[in-house]
């Protein structure tokens, strides 16, 4: 007999195995964790084609101060990244491509003093990176693309972001089934190459892989993820799925991001990924500091 909505999530939540409680955290994470609201993870494309802002940042100045004016409005952590991975047209670009954007920026903003993360799915790319000082590895394809980037997180004793992502779309599958069993690879690969639990974050992966409903349902039941017992990740920003709902431009999305990593953080993320810092961190405090009156 088919399984209710409800059975089959708590089949999904059951079969879930926790890491182990001895894995301490890292202590990048840990600074991070520790916060009293989600720590906010600001974006930084030095791309020509993110969906977002590609362009606007390719130049090394440009980038440089819009670093440096999400650290003054209060980011946590820069996110930066030199290939777009937008799920819909963005071009491939080589391991000496994706550096080169790179060279100019990443360093000066590693000496801006907040741990940055380095969003590449090459491996060769994240070893540089984290030899050059960034501080996370933040893989779209959650360690099963790049043959070799477990072993180089691990070398490197880095937190990793484990994001999910499918090579298609499809409509007629559970997608939280699907993010766990993707997830449970994901973390025996890093557990085989030596990445303790408690340097992984989980990010459900909104908008990559999925349909724009599949997207709105993770954050739904974004709360199931809780089970791996591991810090997540949502990055909610200005994604498509927000003009499912309203017809609008990725440059109109901010009122439907806030919506969406408010409900996120309700649900138990950890950490909120956008590219507006100042007007979601204020969002953030001020939804915090009314429910404390609770």
């Amino acid at each position: 007999m088919p399984g209710t909505a409800q059975s089959d999530r708590m089949t999904a939540a059951s079969s879930i195995s926790r890491p182990p409680a001895n894995d301490a955290c890292h202590p990048v994470l840990h600074a991070l964790l520790t916060q009293p609201s989600p720590a906010v993870m600001g974006v930084l494309n030095i791309t020509p084609d993110s969906f977002s802002d590609g362009g606007q940042f390719i130049a090394p100045n440009r980038a440089l101060a819009q670093a440096s004016r999400m650290v003054a409005e209060g980011a946590d952590i820069i996110d930066v990244g030199a290939e777009s991975t937008r799920p819909y047209g963005s071009q491939p670009v080589s391991p000496d491509e994706e550096m080169s954007r790179l060279k100019p920026v990443l360093a000066a903003t590693i000496a801006l003093g907040i741990p940055v993360s380095i969003d590449s799915m090459k491996s060769s790319v994240v070893d540089w990176a984290l030899g050059l000082g960034a501080a996370i590895a933040n893989d779209v394809w959650g360690l099963q693309r790049d043959p070799n980037m477990a072993r180089v997180v691990a070398a490197h004793n880095a937190p990793v972001i484990v994001m999910h992502n499918r090579d298609q779309v499809d409509a007629g599958i559970d997608i939280m089934q699907d993010m766990a069993a993707f997830f449970a690879r994901s973390l025996a690969m890093a557990a085989k190459a030596g990445i303790p639990s408690g340097h992984v974050v989980l990010d459900p992966g909104i908008g990559f892989g999925k349909t724009q409903e599949q997207s709105m349902i993770a954050l739904a039941r974004l709360g199931e993820l809780q089970a791996f017992g591991l810090p997540v990740l949502v990055g909610a920003s200005r994604k498509r799925f927000i003009s499912m709902v309203v017809p609008s431009e990725p440059e109109e999305r901010l009122g439907g991001s806030i919506a969406a990593h408010l409900i996120a953080a309700r649900a138990g993320a950890n950490i909120i990924r956008t590219h507006d810092v100042a007007e979601t961190l204020q969002a953030l405090r001020v939804a915090q500091a009314i429910e404390a009156k609770g």
